[in-house]
């Protein structure tokens, strides 16, 4: 059973919206953190509850140990999560998290409290895999990762300490996420809208669309030039694609 405390652990308000009538549920990337979702929240505060949630092993969480598969990590979010289904939950998640959001949608489904939609962003569907070995790179190769990515504050990369205290956690997400097998034939009933860069090393815009069978919904697919963090160039852009679908 999940305590109010240790829920508390995973989710961020960072504008808290009591009057609000839906809620947007953020997940990070790999090895990415709460506050990379601070704009969001700031920019649709006014139309919905944001919330951002906040994996072991790093911030505030930094000296929690990682955890090294999407399986876990999915109940031990949905748990989380438990409290804060009395408004509709619409699930945004980037790369690593929009697997997550999938894994967290299928379970609180099972729950009865199914999200009324999944953004799933930068990342192939849950049923292409690639065999990647990043977790398993000496922390040279895992920094040399995250440089090509350019996802990760250049202030981070530029500190040393900083850089090998987060390091465990990145290479937890990194395991979790390359060892990741969707069960066959996974499927949401929640529609599902797909974001990607035309240009991301990561996804193909074919692994891309290769998302639509996993949803029973409604799909649909929008490109965006840039890479695999081809969003911080087009923040407007989602940010006006969440508002309008958190507005309808």
């Amino acid at each position: 059973m999940t305590t109010a405390a240790s829920a508390d652990l995973w989710v961020r308000s960072y504008h808290p919206a009591p009057d609000a009538r839906r809620r947007l549920v953020c997940f990070p990337h790999a090895g990415g953190s709460a506050s990379f979702y601070f704009p969001v929240s700031a920019a649709l505060s006014q139309v919905a509850d944001v919330i951002a949630l906040q994996y072991p092993g790093r911030q505030d969480r930094h000296t929690e140990k990682g955890i090294e598969t999407i399986g876990e990590m999915a109940d031990r979010i949905a748990e989380a999560l438990r409290g804060h289904t009395t408004l509709p939950l619409t699930f945004f998640g980037h790369s690593m998290g929009a697997v997550l959001a999938f894994e967290v949608a299928r379970r609180l489904e099972k729950a009865g409290q199914a999200p009324v939609h999944v953004f799933a962003s930068g990342r192939r569907a849950p049923s292409r895999f690639r065999p990647e070995n990043v977790h398993q790179r000496d922390d040279e190769g895992i920094i040399a990762e995250m440089r090509k990515l350019s996802g990760t504050d250049p202030r981070v990369l530029g500190d040393e300490e900083v850089l090998r205290m987060v390091l465990p956690a990145i290479r937890s997400d990194y395991t979790a996420i390359e060892t990741y097998r969707a069960e066959a034939g996974a499927q949401i009933g929640s529609p599902i809208t797909v974001l990607v860069g035309d240009d991301d090393p990561r996804t193909t815009l074919d692994e891309a669309r290769a998302w639509e069978p996993h949803t029973l919904g409604s799909f649909d697919m929008k490109v965006f030039s840039g890479g695999h963090f081809y969003l911080t160039d087009h923040a407007p852009d989602v940010i006006g694609i969440l508002k309008e679908h958190l507005t309808s």
